[in-house]
């Protein structure tokens, strides 16, 4: 049995209630509901009288680090067979890790722990390295973002990384790291036994000095399937040297993030190499990189090779217009493994849209996903759009926000998702103006189709 409440302020006696139900519960989740250090008392009991509980998430929360000592005396039962435990922005301090260190060490059924967010520090999370280094621990993924960590902790993470072959994931986002701790930490991973799959260093300070290391554990590290070092100003140069590791024969990734790395259509050479030879790959985010028309074309050539296996493309704010959508629309009419498509925040007008429309009725079009938020689009285009949620029935979500659709863009629009033909489940419509009676015609068309979730 699951729990799953968020964002609910906990009355004594609903709090009462809950910890009846929490006493079988396999999964408890209890995100923003305003808990604090004395409900870890409780939930600390439930800890170690529930052997069935294997989730326990309690992220922003403000339990402190009282709270978490509650925790860690249930977690340090027995009886206790916790897994996966979230504690993001439960406003944690350095002085936590010492008892999380202590669970690491004596408690191997833990497998996740997700503590960013908290200012835990480098003297905090060294200690937590130290209970990682146990061998009763068996952590596979530790989850440190937004932890206030600086360069001096990456010889703790990397005598961790020695001695813990379970790792699986490690992310380390949103810390003041630079470029001489990056490439420590991937010579100290190509160096080490654990397989990790997953490697998140977004907003680390990491500039292309550090792309040769990073390259090298790609090229090493056959495990290696999600790597994101978004938010870096790593730049076209940097983005040449790591491909030399996501083209190598040992390279399996499948996930790359590249938002906002300050790359030109100048690295979309390199990146339509990648997809159209690199079989394993399935999702790119190439978000905010100034790619402009050139390099999305070339994009779009390599999404036609039949090697490809791109699901998803990530090309939101990259500085396209309606140049580019003949290419598109050719690419969505070819490449049959595309699902999603985030190309939102670029100027395609209604000429671009209905040019991807072409592409989109293809019937080797299987597109599942399409954003195209604050695209310069109007009611224009809708009819066209309409034709095409009425008709691809692979199409189930469709983002339209911030566009000047008015009533009658919107009209035209839920004409299509009233006809039994329309399999579209999810449409997103933030920020467009629309009158009562169209708002009514909305509200009408939710209650006479469930299944349908209009988000505004």
């Amino acid at each position: 049995m699951e729990l799953d409440i968020q964002c609910e302020e906990m009355s004594p006696s609903r709090w009462a209630e809950l910890l009846t139900t929490m006493k079988s519960c396999k999964t408890i989740r209890l995100d923003d509901c305003n808990l604090s250090s004395s409900n870890c008392e409780d939930l600390s009991s439930i800890i170690s009288t529930n052997p069935s509980l294997t989730e326990l998430k309690l992220n922003n929360n403000d339990l402190g680090d009282a709270g978490v000592e509650h925790l860690c005396k249930g977690l340090l039962t027995p009886s206790c067979s916790l897994q996966k435990l979230w504690l993001q922005n439960c406003n944690l301090t350095s002085a936590s890790c010492e008892t999380l260190r202590s669970v690491l060490s004596a408690q191997p059924s833990l497998t996740e722990l997700h503590v960013g967010d908290n200012k835990l520090g480098t003297a905090g999370v060294k200690v937590l390295c130290q209970g990682m280094m146990n061998p009763s621990c068996k952590l596979q993924k530790l989850q440190l973002e937004y932890c206030e960590l600086t360069a001096d902790i990456v010889e703790a993470l990397n005598a961790a990384l020695q001695s813990k072959p379970t790792l699986k994931e490690l992310s380390l986002s949103n810390n003041t790291l630079g470029d001489t701790a990056v490439k420590q930490l991937c010579q100290g991973l190509v160096e080490a036994s654990c397989n990790l799959e997953l490697l998140h260093l977004e907003n680390c300070g990491i500039t292309s000095d550090s792309c040769m290391e990073i390259s090298a554990v790609l090229g090493n590290k056959s495990s290696l399937m999600d790597l994101s070092v978004g938010d870096n100003k790593i730049g076209d140069s940097g983005l040449a040297l790591l491909c030399q590791g996501l083209m190598h024969p040992n390279c399996k990734i499948q996930k790359l993030w590249l938002w906002d790395c300050d790359l030109t259509s100048a690295s979309c050479k390199d990146l339509s190499r990648l997809i159209s030879t690199k079989e394993t790959l399935t999702e790119i985010s190439l978000i905010d990189n100034n790619l402009r028309d050139s390099g999305m074309e070339m994009l779009c050539q390599a999404l036609k090779d039949p090697k490809s296996q791109l699901q998803e493309l990530w090309v939101r704010e990259c500085g396209l217009t309606t140049a580019c959508c003949k290419a598109v629309s050719s690419a969505l009419s070819t490449s049959k493994h595309l699902k999603v498509l985030h190309i939102g925040e670029n100027k395609l007008g209604d000429a671009g849209v209905e040019l991807l429309c072409e592409g989109l009725m293809h019937p080797d079009c299987n597109l599942q996903s399409l954003w195209l938020g604050n695209c310069d689009l109007t009611a224009g285009c809708c009819a066209t759009l309409a034709t095409v949620m009425a008709t691809k029935q692979c199409l189930t979500e469709l983002d339209l926000s911030y566009n000047a659709l008015e009533d009658e863009g919107i009209r035209k629009i839920c004409e299509a998702l009233r006809k039994p033909s329309c399999n579209v489940q999810q449409l997103i419509l933030y920020d467009i103006l629309w009158s009562s009676e169209v708002d009514d015609e909305l509200k009408a068309l939710e209650e006479s189709k469930p299944e349908v979730k209009i988000i505004s």
